[in-house]
């Protein structure tokens, strides 16, 4: 199945591929899918995590192959002949995870992902960032990056490069984050205090991002506000890349530094921020490298 969907910079618009685990109806962004392929068995590896069933290496890539009807604790058998092998790419990390069935790949607007709720989201638990409501069916966005944290926490945010930076003087210059997992918003928010950046606003995705950006525009509170503003790129409503174009084709925003920073800073996504205007961008797993961007780009504003 052709993944290779080119979508306009900044449209708010992405590319879901629908599949199913037994009876249930899941989704990933086509951007971080590589490739399609039938499934095959990998090669059994010991003393891994019960959800990895193992590595197979095509084209000499070693991938790692989890299998997410155990990860999702749902016990509905899988039907071998359909079952595939979605090749992922995120977070600098080649990953194939094991499906039962694939349905097709849609294409609509961020507007159209519902949030989940409190009751079902939270940073401890959840693995939804998403639901897409069709006419007949419900089908759930899933937090990838959490799935494989929670199977190798190594694969997260380095947190630890934090401490690498050693004492820091205490900075209170106002950074507006936009980043839909709870987790990651946490792990962020923690890592800039513990770098001394005292003064954080976490919203929830672009849109809450944007409205609050346009809130201080109207009042003239920007400076006061906003320095500096990070953004993932995969939210529901308002993604970061629609963020980033809003902010810097606007006269009264556009000088304020913004940084991507995304578990799908792949080169063409690289390009499409460029474009945009995004003054930096990096990998999701690179927090020290954030706070040393951070450091470089409020430096030329004072």
């Amino acid at each position: 199945m052709d993944t290779n969907i080119l979508l306009e910079n900044g449209t708010n618009e992405l590319e879901v591929l629908e599949f199913m685990i037994g009876d249930n109806h899941y989704g990933i962004n086509v951007a971080k899918v590589r490739e399609i392929i039938p499934y095959e068995a990998p090669t059994y590896m010991p003393n891994v995590h019960p959800s990895i069933e193992g590595i197979f290496i095509p084209r000499d890539i070693m991938i790692t192959v989890v299998d997410l009807a155990h990860e999702l604790k749902i016990t509905e058998p899988s039907k071998e002949e359909r079952d595939m092998l979605v090749i992922s790419h995120f977070n600098k990390l080649d990953v194939a995870f094991h499906v039962h069935k694939i349905v097709g790949i849609h294409r609509l607007s961020w507007e159209k992902i519902m949030i989940p709720d409190a009751t079902i989201h939270n940073a401890e638990s959840s693995v939804a960032t998403g639901v897409i409501k069709f006419d007949d069916r419900i089908v759930i966005i899933l937090d990838f990056e959490k799935i494989i944290t929670d199977i190798c926490p190594e694969t997260g945010l380095k947190v630890s490069e934090v401490d690498k930076l050693g004492v820091r003087m205490r900075d209170d210059s106002p950074i507006l984050i936009a980043e839909d997992s709870a987790l990651l918003s946490k792990l962020i928010y923690d890592s800039l205090v513990k770098a001394g950046y005292s003064n954080v606003t976490l919203c929830n995705n672009g849109k809450v991002a944007w409205d609050k950006l346009v809130e201080y525009k109207e009042a003239g509170t920007i400076d006061k506000n906003v320095k500096c503003i990070i953004t993932d790129i995969e939210m529901p409503l308002m993604d970061g890349h629609r963020l980033t174009k809003l902010v810097k084709t606007d006269d009264k925003l556009k000088n304020i530094p913004l940084v991507i920073f995304s578990s799908l800073i792949s080169t063409e996504m690289f390009e499409k921020g460029k474009a945009l205007g995004a003054d930096a961008q990096m990998s999701k797993p690179e927090i020290g490298n954030l706070v040393q961007i951070i450091d470089s780009l409020l430096d030329g504003k004072k």
